[in-house]
């Protein structure tokens, strides 16, 4: 479903990416860990397009180095970017529903995607209509990993969703990726994660990455089968 095939970055003259290369299946769930620094965030981020990228990557058939950023999550490609990116003014809800507006989703279609929000992360009925700036730091990024299902009907990339989060909402935020792994088995997730550790209870493999290259990618005991 997802080639990336020798891909390489690099910011000015310093290479980030070199020579990137793994593919990921339909349904599947990889924790993607390394040291800060080693190129997970670079990696996604030039999945959906923020960067210049050589080499190539493919999403269900398609060269995404003829489709531009802003028209990538049309593919069914949810993002939850590490820092959030909530308009503090907006109401949780109306974070969630942002990308259904931009991607001109119908009423229905709209609808059966929140049902689908709520189901996973109950929490955030609750939230709903609290300003977004009024969230703590991991309820934000609960709030992210609601706006990210939105357009996610094919593949969602989650960053470092676990840095910083108290053990309770972290243990929450595992609950909801278990919920969303059996509410739609078709859905593949990447998660990169500094601690290999937190992940190997539903992704069925890691790949570590260092210094911008793959350094091993090995399924998980108890989930290879």
């Amino acid at each position: 479903m997802l080639i990336l095939d020798h891909v390489t970055v690099s910011f000015g003259t310093l290479p980030v990416l070199r020579g990137l290369s793994f593919t990921l299946k339909e349904g599947e769930a990889v924790a993607f860990v390394g040291r800060n620094g080693a190129g997970k965030t670079t990696t996604l981020r030039t999945i959906m397009g923020f960067t210049d990228n050589g080499g190539r990557i493919a999403f269900d058939g398609h060269d995404l180095a003829g489709i531009p950023a802003h028209q990538r999550p049309g593919l069914g490609i949810g993002y939850a970017p590490e820092d959030r990116r909530l308009f503090s003014r907006f109401t949780v809800e109306e974070n969630i529903l942002l990308p259904a507006q931009v991607a001109k989703l119908s009423a229905d279609e709209t609808r059966r995607r929140m049902e689908r929000v709520y189901h996973v992360l109950p929490e955030l009925t609750e939230m709903a209509k609290r300003p977004a700036g009024s969230v703590s730091g991991g309820q934000g990024k609960v709030v992210a990993l609601g706006r990210a299902l939105m357009l996610a009907t094919r593949l969602v990339l989650l960053d470092e969703p676990f840095q910083g989060l108290a053990p309770v909402l972290a243990n929450r935020y595992a609950e909801a990726l278990r919920r969303l792994r059996d509410t739609d088995s078709s859905l593949a997730l990447i998660i990169t994660e500094s601690n290999p550790h937190l992940l190997r209870s539903f992704a069925e493999r890691t790949i570590t990455i260092e210094r911008g290259e793959i350094a091993s990618d090995l399924p998980n005991e108890g989930l290879a089968a």
